[in-house]
């Protein structure tokens, strides 16, 4: 089917599902005309089937897992001149019915990638996919700073050129989350759309999801990404950035603010992501403060060069010090006087502690202040640059 200049393939990636998927291609064609099938080795008859269907075959002979399926079939839509590839999981937990809603959000964001958005809500849903969508979702936005309803659902639409254009080694289940997170990377949008859902009694489920091996995986992948996300080298852009990393000083605070609210964040935004860096910077985070601000800041959507720019201020000596002092008072009623190699050296596990307690009253008064000034230097530049910008028009 071609619309607006977009041409989508239907993609059902197959293994050993013989007995749903029939009627599940027989109902994607009635709504669509273009549709693949990859059998990734199935060992049941696979798409002997689908005998007199008009529907493009394609086989592996051994089964080479859920990602290998997916690549080849966006070799095959780029062969065949596809801009697009909307995929549905063989077992018949899918409604074809919902394809017109991709079809649809794809005129709006051909650059985006569509995830459908299972409803959960209706009884029937194995624990076990529920705890692992919310897990999914909570590393996804770890790792990129962005939100996803659903990353474990599998009926989705890709754009073919730009995950062509990614980086992706994963064969298995685990290729479904690197997509997601590496395409963030890129710049690609992520949305969700609302789909149907049907699991059927326990009885007749049947599921290819190899519990040891597919969660190690998952948990390999998940600690890989995780430490690219905080690495300092940025992420190769296949779509204009809505964050241009800037890097600022704090030599020159005005004109690093001036530089941040180029991009496409907000006074209160920057000042929530200045009082995250002075937070996690007054904390004895003992060679992990860097680690932990761009984890947290990513989470939260904030600016990370922002936040990682502020924690700066809190080097040693002057806010560590200011920390210990106070938590010493807390613990003593009197301000540590003497540093020497007993007090620093010896004591160090007590000067840590106190460091610790101290935190947790400079920490948010520090914090609070930096907001503040970052929130108000904001404002005074955003207001001054709207009154340049209306003198000039």
């Amino acid at each position: 089917m071609t619309a607006g200049g977009l041409k989508a393939l239907v993609v059902i990636p197959l293994y050993n599902h013989a007995s749903t998927l029939r009627a599940l291609v027989e109902q994607t064609l009635a709504l669509h005309d273009q549709l693949l099938v990859v059998d990734d080795g199935s060992s049941d008859g696979g798409v002997a089937v689908l005998e007199g269907l008009d529907v493009r075959i394609l086989r592996h002979e051994k089964n080479r897992g859920k990602g290998a399926a997916l690549q080849t079939a966006f070799a095959e839509a780029a062969r065949l001149g596809f801009s697009h590839i909307v995929t549905l999981d063989a077992d018949g937990q899918h409604d074809p019915a919902d394809l017109p809603l991709f079809l649809a959000a794809l005129q709006e964001s051909p650059n985006a990638i569509l995830v459908g958005k299972r409803d959960f809500e209706q009884p029937g849903i194995p624990g076990s996919s529920r705890f692992g969508r919310v897990f999914s979702n909570f590393w996804l936005r770890v790792q990129t700073g962005k939100s996803l309803a659903d990353t474990q659902s599998g009926f989705r639409a890709y754009p073919v050129k730009i995950v062509q254009g990614l980086k992706l080694v994963e064969t298995r289940y685990s290729f479904e989350i690197e997509v997601l997170v590496r395409a963030a990377w890129a710049g690609v949008e992520l949305r969700d759309i609302d789909i149907r859902v049907y699991y059927p009694p326990a009885a007749e489920r049947i599921s290819h999801f190899h519990g040891f091996m597919d969660n190690l995986r998952l948990t390999l992948l998940n600690t890989k990404l995780t430490f690219r996300s905080v690495a300092p080298w940025p992420h190769r852009k296949l779509i204009a950035p809505d964050e241009v990393e800037q890097k600022i000083t704090l030599l020159h605070p005005l004109r690093s603010l001036r530089s941040l609210l180029t991009e496409n964040v907000t006074p209160r935004q920057l000042a929530a992501a200045g009082a995250v860096g002075m937070v996690l910077g007054t904390v004895p985070l003992l060679a992990a403060h860097t680690i932990a601000i761009l984890l947290v800041a990513g989470f939260l959507r904030l600016n990370k060069v922002a936040a990682v720019g502020v924690s700066q201020l809190c080097m040693p000596p002057l806010v560590p010090g200011l920390c210990i002092e106070t938590g010493y008072f807390m613990r003593n009623g009197h301000f540590l006087t003497e540093l020497s190699l007993e007090t620093l050296g010896y004591q160090a596990l007590d000067r840590l502690y106190e460091w610790l307690l101290g935190s947790l009253l400079v920490a948010p008064l520090l914090a609070s202040l930096v907001a503040l000034l970052i929130y108000l230097a904001a404002t005074a530049i955003r207001r001054e640059e709207k009154e340049v910008t209306g003198a000039v028009e």
